[in-house]
């Protein structure tokens, strides 16, 4: 069989020819598709890792935040609760401080009322025993309180001792001024006389005297000479009444 070489070199140069414009029309277009699309997937592969990156910072961004806000607000509780807390001990102080001042004040009045009370039992006290005085000594001794208060102050005169008598003679002599007798009652001309005889008897001199009635001392006679003084009253035995009733009256339990 003989070989028809005009025919297969035609054959060979169609088949050349068909798979140039394979390979130019079909193969290259196809490649070119494949990579433009590969490169765009890798492109989105890339995107997509750069959004994920992004939103894992973001993510973590957002964590660091909120663990700060987390700490602040720890921070704020514990100061707020600590501010409170000594705002509650402040109050409870003052208010300590306002309740113990109260109970100073409460106790300071009730102790002047006690004092005050006190004094006027004793004002009244002493009133009603020098009216029952009077009236004893008027029904018993037909005497009046007076004469009586009178006598006790010139016999206490008579039992000075030597240096009180010595300091008041010494008063008296040496006084430019009449020395002052006062009493708690008006004292008639006898009764003054008799005190005057007695304190010239007692200070060996003729003592200028001035007479004056005067509230204190309570029912007695006092004799006033350059600061000097010497007296009786019956308060010595009122204050003694005075200091029983003042005891009672601490003694009654204080009301808190």
């Amino acid at each position: 069989m003989l070989i028809d070489w005009f025919t297969v070199g035609a054959q060979a140069l169609n088949f050349l020819i068909l798979v140039w414009l394979l390979e130019h029309f079909l193969y290259k277009p196809i490649r070119n598709a494949i990579d433009a699309r590969q490169k765009g997937i890798a492109a989105k592969l890339a995107d997509a890792d750069a959004k994920k990156t992004a939103a894992e910072k973001e993510r973590d961004d957002f964590q660091n935040k909120n663990k700060v806000f987390d700490d602040q607000r720890a921070a704020l509780l514990t100061k707020a609760t600590g501010d409170a807390k000594t705002e509650h001990d402040r109050l409870v102080e003052e208010a300590h401080k306002e309740a113990d001042t109260l109970r100073a004040s409460q106790a300071t009045a009730l102790q002047n009322d006690q004092v005050r009370l006190s004094k006027q039992i004793a004002h009244a006290a002493s009133e009603e025993v020098i009216a029952i005085a009077r009236k004893t000594l008027a029904d018993l001794a037909t005497a009046s309180l007076e004469e009586r208060v009178g006598a006790i102050f010139t016999r206490r005169l008579g039992q000075m001792d030597a240096k009180a008598k010595e300091t008041m003679g010494a008063a008296l002599k040496a006084s430019s001024e009449a020395a002052v007798v006062e009493s708690a009652f008006d004292m008639p001309a006898s009764q003054r006389a008799t005190i005057q005889n007695a304190l010239n008897e007692t200070f060996a001199t003729v003592v200028r005297l001035q007479f004056r009635t005067a509230k204190d001392p309570i029912c007695g006679i006092e004799l006033t000479a350059s600061g000097q003084k010497i007296g009786w009253n019956i308060a010595q035995y009122l204050s003694a009444l005075d200091e029983k009733i003042d005891a009672l009256l601490k003694s009654q339990p204080v009301a808190k």
